[in-house]
């Protein structure tokens, strides 16, 4: 059988749930974490769109499609 290790982020949350914060502090903390994760997806995006000098014609072309 194969263990698998815990990553820093799991290893990060593990200590947060070790306080036993309410079911409002989770919220606030999954809310966090979405928004966190959603600005870093965006500003790849955004490189990306730079980088492949994609226009907004092209966005709403794909969006259409």
């Amino acid at each position: 059988m194969e263990t698998q290790k815990l990553n820093a982020l799991q290893l990060e949350l593990l200590k947060v749930y070790s306080f036993q914060p309410s079911e409002e502090d989770l919220l606030a903390i999954r809310k966090m974490l979405a928004q966190y994760f959603s600005d870093k997806l965006l500003k790849k995006v955004q490189q990306s769109i730079e980088h492949q000098n994609i226009s907004e014609q092209d966005l709403e072309r794909w969006l259409n499609e």
